[in-house]
C-alpha cells in the first residue's frame, strides 16, 4: 500500500512538472522600427542657416558666405524607459549641409518601446581615427581624413568673407587625443516626455544647432581665417559649436 502511494505521488509530481513546462510562455519579439533624427541649423536664433548666401555673424559682425559645412555625428544610442540603452550599430554619419540644412539620420532596427533620452558624440572616436583607411561615411574619399596620425576632420566649414585677409575662410577642425581632443559626447532628455516607438515609422527626434557659435570665442575671421590641423583654437571653436546643440521636440 505504501509503495502504491509513493508511486502515485511520484506520478503526480511528474505530471505537474511536464504540465508546467508545456504551459511556459516564451517572450515575444517586440518588433523594430526606424527612428529619424533631424538637426535644424539656425542663424541668429530665428533664421535658417543657408549655404551660398551672405550671412552676418551676430557675434563678430563678419559677413560670411558658406560654400561647405559638414561634420560627423556618431555612437548614437537611445535610453529606454526602464533605464537600459539601445545602441545603433556602426553608428557613424557625415552630415553634409550641401544636401539641405536640416539633415536627417535614420536609426534602423530600434526595438518597439518607450524611450526618454538620446545620447551621441560629435566627431569620430579615437579607435576609428587610428584604424587606417575605412569605407562608407568614414572613407577618405569623402575628403574628411588627414592621415593615420592626425585622423579625421570632424568638422569642415569653408566659404568667402570680405572680412578675411585672403577673402575666404577654411576651418578644418580635428583632434582625437590629449588636450586637443574635440570629440564631445552629448545627451538630451525628452523634457519629461517619452518617445513611443510602435512600428509605424513616424518617430522623429528634432535637435537644433547654431553654426555661428563657431566664432563665439575665436573672434573675427579678420584675425584667423584658416585652421588645417588639431590645436587649441580648433578645440575652442568645436566646443563652442557643439555646445549649441539643443533638444527641440519629438514626433510620433
Amino acid at each position: 500500500m505504501k509503495n502504491n502511494i509513493k508511486w502515485g505521488f511520484a506520478a503526480l509530481v511528474l505530471s505537474l512538472s511536464f504540465g508546467c513546462k508545456k504551459d511556459k510562455i516564451e517572450p515575444t519579439d517586440p518588433g523594430t522600427d526606424t527612428v529619424t533624427l533631424k538637426i535644424e541649423h539656425t542663424w541668429q536664433d530665428s533664421l535658417e542657416f543657408a549655404l551660398n548666401q551672405n550671412l552676418i555673424n551676430p557675434l563678430t559682425h563678419d559677413t560670411l558666405n558658406f560654400t561647405t559645412f559638414k561634420y560627423y555625428i556618431s555612437n548614437i544610442r537611445l535610453k529606454k524607459a526602464d533605464g537600459s540603452w539601445w545602441t545603433q550599430p556602426n553608428s557613424y554619419f557625415l552630415l553634409d549641409l550641401t544636401n539641405g540644412t536640416t539633415p536627417s539620420v535614420e536609426l534602423t532596427g530600434v526595438p518597439n518601446g518607450e524611450y526618454t533620452d538620446i545620447e551621441y558624440a560629435l566627431g569620430v572616436d579615437s579607435m576609428r581615427n587610428v584604424s587606417g583607411a575605412q569605407d562608407g561615411t568614414l572613407s577618405p574619399s569623402l575628403g574628411m581624413f588627414w592621415s593615420w596620425n592626425s585622423g579625421y576632420i570632424m568638422l569642415k566649414a569653408e566659404g568667402t568673407s570680405p572680412n578675411a585677409g585672403m577673402g575666404s575662410f577654411t576651418f578644418h577642425l580635428g583632434g582625437f587625443s590629449g588636450a586637443n581632443n574635440i570629440v564631445m559626447k552629448k545627451s538630451h532628455n525628452f523634457t519629461g516626455n517619452s518617445l513611443s516607438v510602435a512600428g509605424n515609422g513616424h518617430c522623429q527626434i528634432h535637435l537644433s544647432a547654431a553654426p555661428e557659435k563657431l566664432w563665439e570665442t575665436a573672434g573675427s575671421v579678420s584675425s584667423n581665417s584658416m585652421i588645417h590641423m588639431p590645436g587649441a583654437t580648433a578645440k575652442t571653436m568645436a566646443d563652442d559649436f557643439y555646445g549649441s546643440f539643443a533638444f527641440e521636440h519629438i514626433h510620433e
